[in-house]
């Protein structure tokens, strides 16, 4: 089965907006979502992107306003008017909860999907246990095994596996995907991971 590894956090404006084509993508190729959230800030500092928050005013202003609008319109996915309230908050809780899910044997696109529709449109503070119950149970998961274990040890390691990993393979930001070891970010180039879901880009990645 093809695959798509997906490497986000669940707060990430982009991985917002192409999240529902995404699964769409997945969905008509037969490929399978493999959920790999991840320290985003560390990954972005770490790989030289540099923290969003120290880019000039100008570039914050087109790339995390004018983009995001139109983004949100071509995709039909509303988002609140400026920066969501808790956009700072800790990720550490609600990515666990993913990591947890998965390794509970759970599906969790639809849960991903809902927390970021959740952030990114009604405003929702990912950092509040209360509202990742809510999504859970929005969802028809029980929130109460993936929160114990969100922040256990065992969690703890696989979210710290999946930072190392996206920063070896070269990921810099929120959303990247993989297609057979080929590197797509961002998710104006899901189009290009759909091409590759059924017929492989030529060349190679990463150079050599």
């Amino acid at each position: 089965m093809p695959a798509i590894e997906y490497f986000y956090s669940a707060h990430s404006a982009f991985a917002y907006l192409g999240s529902a084509r995404m699964m769409e993508v997945a969905g008509t190729a037969g490929a399978s979502i493999i959920h790999k959230p991840v320290d985003l800030l560390r990954v972005m500092v770490e790989s030289g992107a540099g923290s969003t928050r120290e880019r000039g005013d100008r570039h914050r202003a087109y790339y995390f306003g004018r983009e995001i609008e139109r983004w949100a319109e071509w995709r039909n996915a509303p988002v609140v008017e400026g920066m969501p309230t808790h956009h700072h908050n800790d990720t550490t809780l609600c990515n666990g909860m993913l990591i947890a899910g998965i390794e509970q044997g759970h599906n969790v696109d639809r849960l991903a999907h809902r927390m970021l529709e959740a952030h990114w449109r009604d405003d929702a503070d990912l950092a509040d246990r209360e509202t990742l119950t809510r999504l859970a149970n929005e969802v028809d998961l029980d929130p109460a095994p993936l929160l114990d274990a969100a922040l256990s040890p065992q969690i703890s390691a696989i979210y710290l596996a999946n930072t190392e990993e996206a920063i070896r393979r070269s990921v810099f930001g929120s959303p990247t995907y993989f297609v057979d070891g080929d590197m797509f970010y961002g998710q104006d180039h899901l189009e290009m991971v759909e091409r590759a879901l059924a017929q492989p880009f030529q060349g190679v990645w990463p150079r050599t």
